[in-house]
């Protein structure tokens, strides 16, 4: 038995939970989720605006308009990831998907282009536009293009469902590699990362795990396990979009150690919240 199966069963042996102590733990959770997942990706609120903006619908001190309405739509998805997982036997669907990332970007902007021109950030569509990342080495790094994606994203989720049935994988491991060949389909102009993690959630949820965070402290490490996989896998976005487990090890590690922190919090925040009310 491994760490994780051994805190999941301390972490089951506390079920259920009185009502004050899910409360609690999940407040915990989602403010932690919310403000390093959007932290990530250069939301500018710091964690005790996030915390009095979703808690009681307000910041102190200015903020910029586009992360508090960013910051809202993200706990709002978050809330989606959970009611989604919590019913049994329903399957992950693409349309599931879009209608997150809608939530996720609210509506339709335009960018400007260093050049000067725009173009329009689509919510809830797949990509029109080719979309890469210029790597620490300086080469461009491709995702796949607007016309693989549709199929891809067809593939996934059919795979992700079959193995929901086949159960061949832990769910971290479903977890991690689902994560991987989403980032290397890269489906949305803008977005991919955070509705990584929350999909990496939803899919924990499903199992009765508590969510995890990847902290915005760790974004270097967290990157470079990323780079790490890509290397193994390959600079094709197929051949991403269909990795397999054992070349994604340094994610499979990294969101282990994620999921370990979080169910050792978990169980020691319960714990607590039963002493106090003894």
């Amino acid at each position: 038995m491994n760490n994780i199966e051994k805190l999941y069963k301390q972490w089951q042996a506390l079920q259920p939970i009185s009502q004050q102590a899910q409360e609690r733990l999940n407040q915990k959770l989602m403010l932690e989720f919310n403000y390093n997942s959007n932290h990530i990706e250069g939301n500018t609120l710091t964690y005790g605006q996030t915390e009095l903006l979703l808690l009681f619908g307000r910041v102190a001190e200015p903020a910029i308009m586009r992360d508090l309405e960013e910051m809202k739509a993200h706990n709002v998805a978050l809330r989606m990831i959970g009611a989604e997982a919590r019913e049994e036997g329903r399957p992950l669907t693409e349309t599931f998907i879009r209608t997150l990332h809608q939530t996720l970007l609210r509506e339709d902007y335009q960018v400007t282009n260093p050049d000067g021109t725009t173009y329009t950030i689509h919510a809830g569509q797949y990509k029109t536009r080719p979309n890469s990342v210029r790597t620490i080495t300086g080469e461009l790094f491709e995702y796949a293009s607007p016309e693989e994606t549709p199929a891809l994203m067809a593939d996934l989720i059919a795979w992700y469902n079959r193995e929901e049935v086949a159960a061949t994988l832990s769910p971290i491991q479903l977890a991690s590699l689902f994560h991987y060949r989403y980032i290397r389909i890269h489906p949305f102009e803008d977005g991919n990362g955070r509705m990584a993690r929350l999909l990496v959630n939803y899919i924990l949820c499903k199992h009765g795990y508590p969510m995890i965070v990847v902290k915005s402290t760790d974004k270097n490490q967290y990157l470079s396990v990323l780079n790490q996989c890509d290397v193994a896998v390959g600079l094709i976005p197929s051949d991403g979009a269909n990795a397999q487990l054992n070349q994604i090890t340094p994610l499979t590690n990294y969101l282990s150690h994620c999921l370990e922190q979080s169910l050792t919090l978990s169980i020691t925040t319960v714990t607590s919240e039963t002493k106090q009310q003894k």
